[in-house]
């Protein structure tokens, strides 16, 4: 795959994600219905940054079994992950995808950039 420059990702997700959603809670669904959509679960990812929020550690592999049943905040999509025998909800912007198809590549990075220093889009 060839990596897309930063216009082409934000026309991208623009007419492909965020299509008619104008406000914070529209774009939050329409994220959530995009990433439902796009990946396929279960599978491996590896925590990239600490969070107060979440116990997993900066490193730590842990197997994505899901979303999570409602849309927490407008600002971070919540992944289910199977850790010390329960599952849990923990921002997906705090995992790297290990071994997932490239659909679900794709969506994770896609939000990692969205919701990170690729920034908002206007």
């Amino acid at each position: 795959m060839t990596e897309e420059t930063d216009e082409k990702r934000n026309s991208r997700i623009r007419r492909e994600i965020l299509t008619d959603a104008y406000t914070a809670d529209e774009m939050a669904i329409s994220w959530c219905y995009h990433l439902e959509r796009e990946m396929s679960f279960p599978f491996q990812a590896r925590c990239i940054k600490e969070r107060t929020i979440s116990p997993l550690r900066e490193e730590e592999e842990v197997p994505v079994v899901g979303m999570t049943d409602e849309v927490v905040s407008s600002s971070e999509m919540f992944v289910l992950v199977e850790w010390m025998d329960r599952e849990f909800g923990v921002p997906l912007s705090q995992l790297e995808v290990l071994d997932a198809d490239s659909d679900t590549r794709k969506a994770v990075d896609d939000w990692h950039y969205w919701n990170g220093d690729g920034g908002r889009l206007s």
